[in-house]
């Protein structure tokens, strides 16, 4: 058993807390929003993950997970520090870092005994130097400490999963002993773990993220040749996927990628080439298609409707994923603005992310379920892939429209089946867009 410590309470850091809380360590979660702290402490989620409610509880009653507001007090018993607190994107597309350095001070501040902190927040090549020198600089005494790498690889709505079972653990630092005692800690989890250099470690997530959705905005580019050629984008997908060298994941072609990780990261992986005079052409070329796969939509209702003033159009689907609640660059957000400034009148409906999308766009009006959503409407956008929607009642979906047109952003769908019901149905990159 060791102790560890997490700052931060978000959703990497809550679920690396409560999945080390499972292995078998004792562990401390830290964060300074004491409203959060103290929703932990009553059991309350601050974010929705599958199971995670379960795995707190559980590892809380056994005494192996703590919460708490105080540095101090944290860092106690700590022989591992993990920074798991927020990175938005800054002003110019670069990330923003000063959760880190508070962190970071005030950890030097209350730690009075030798540590090892672990960076699991994704940060900008050269930020573990920083790290270590902002400990340096703040320490009351000369205790010693080393700086470890750690990115995280965690998809929101299977990140215990992720974590329990990843593909790998990326560990990097300039002092070998302090990687190893980190990869002590994912032993249990018996996976492939890579220690190399501060650096390394942090550019391995930022190019892992940026491939990733340089694949969505691949396929989306080949979408729109498809469309203009009369091939079907998703048998073209699952034809290139056979092949091993390229795989299935990540070819659904759709209303582009959103959320936390990957518009951030590309954004500011192009930015450290562009500070260090780098070109980065092929990243600003993934951000531009990704922004035309929402604009693509608004063109397909256009297309159905003609003037979209007036008109009154239902999302099904608002977090920009299934399985979770978050709605940072959420394909909805931008296609719902785009909407109403067009004049259009929008309504939205999502499983598990209405109370987020009230506080995000107020302006959206929002339904009870996908039948009081479809109610009147003369067009609905699938724009988020939930079960839910895959088995909807499409007979009732239809005569509750106004105008049965479907515009489905992530081709859940079977257009034949859906033109036989007498719905005019149109997906990303699926035959002839006319």
């Amino acid at each position: 058993m060791k102790n560890i410590t997490v700052i931060g309470a978000g959703h990497v850091g809550l679920v690396t807390s409560v999945c080390f809380a499972d292995l078998g360590n004792r562990v401390v979660c830290l964060d300074i929003n004491e409203q959060k702290i103290a929703g932990l402490n009553e059991g309350v989620m601050p974010i929705y993950e599958l199971g995670l409610d379960e795995l707190v509880a559980r590892n809380t009653a056994a005494g192996r997970l703590s919460f708490t507001t105080s540095y101090p007090e944290g860092l106690r018993e700590a022989e591992f520090v993990f920074i798991a607190v927020g990175t938005p994107e800054g002003v110019d597309g670069d990330a923003d870092l000063r959760y880190v350095r508070m962190a970071a001070r005030s950890i030097a501040e209350a730690m009075d005994h030798p540590v090892t902190i672990v960076n699991k927040s994704t940060v900008p090549v050269g930020t573990g130097d920083w790290v270590a020198d902002i400990i340096g600089d703040y320490r009351t005494d000369d205790v010693e400490f080393a700086v470890v790498s750690n990115p995280e690889f965690l998809r929101e709505g299977s990140a215990i999963a992720d974590f329990m079972h990843p593909d790998r653990v990326v560990l990097g630092s300039l002092n070998r002993d302090a990687a190893e005692s980190v990869a002590q800690l994912y032993l249990p989890l018996r996976t492939t773990i890579m220690i190399t250099d501060l650096r390394t470690a942090e550019m391995i997530k930022y190019a892992s993220n940026a491939f990733l959705a340089t694949r969505i905005s691949f396929i989306n580019e080949i979408a729109t040749i498809c469309e203009a050629l009369g091939a079907d984008v998703k048998e073209v997908a699952m034809g290139m996927g056979y092949d091993k060298r390229i795989g299935h994941a990540f070819l659904d072609a759709g209303v582009g990628y959103g959320g936390s990780c990957f518009p951030k990261d590309v954004k500011a992986l192009a930015y450290m080439g562009q500070i260090k005079g780098r070109h980065p052409q092929l990243l600003h070329a993934v951000m531009e298609i990704n922004a035309d796969q929402r604009r693509a939509v608004v063109r397909k209702l256009e297309s159905a409707l003609g003037s979209l003033r007036g008109q009154t159009i239902g999302l099904l689907g608002l977090a920009f994923k299934p399985n979770t609640d978050d709605m940072r660059e959420a394909p909805s957000i931008h296609i719902a603005r785009m909407l109403q400034a067009a004049g259009a009148h929008v309504r939205g409906y999502d499983p598990v992310a209405m109370q987020v999308a009230a506080r995000v766009v107020p302006e959206l009006e929002l339904a009870n379920d996908a039948y009081s959503l479809a109610e009147g409407c003369d067009a609905l956008v699938v724009v988020t892939e939930w079960n839910e929607f895959k088995n909807l009642d499409l007979a009732r979906i239809r005569d509750l429209m106004s105008r049965p047109v479907i515009i489905d952003g992530r081709s859940i769908y079977d257009p034949p089946a859906m033109e036989e019901m007498g719905f005019y149905y149109r997906a990303i990159g699926r035959g002839f867009d006319h």
